[in-house]
């Protein structure tokens, strides 16, 4: 592996319909010292998924428009890709950890950034 390859940032894909949550979501992301790439729907998430394999979170809105949820997302990702790590936001569902994908996070909006972050770097061991 080239040395220059080690140097980034894990990479974190934030999908979220909502163009200011989004940005908000990403904000978050490069707090806790993460790359994001941002996807609108399940449907482009998954063309990313399968073009990349640098991702390590997938962070995700559950009521999306798309062929998917995000929940459907989730749990497809997380049968394709077991590795990748998972945290659901909703502002309307609240999902109870036997509904989510094994090892996954669930939180409720408004998302508290300090709050994420931490979540962030702990899933991913950098606390």
């Amino acid at each position: 592996m080239p040395l220059d390859h080690m140097l980034l940032p894990p990479v974190i894909l934030v999908v979220e319909d909502e163009m200011l949550l989004r940005m908000r979501a990403v904000d978050m992301v490069e707090d806790a010292g993460y790359a994001p790439v941002e996807a609108v729907d399940a449907d482009e998430a998954l063309a990313i998924l399968q073009s990349r394999s640098d991702i390590v979170l997938l962070f995700t809105d559950i009521q999306m428009p798309g062929s998917m949820t995000g929940l459907q997302l989730a749990l497809a990702v997380h049968e394709r890709w077991p590795r990748i790590k998972i945290i659901l936001a909703s502002g309307q569902l609240k999902l109870s950890q036997s509904e989510i994908p094994e090892n996954s996070r669930f939180f409720g909006k408004p998302l508290d950034s300090g709050d994420m972050v931490a979540e962030i770097r702990e899933m991913l061991g950098h606390v």
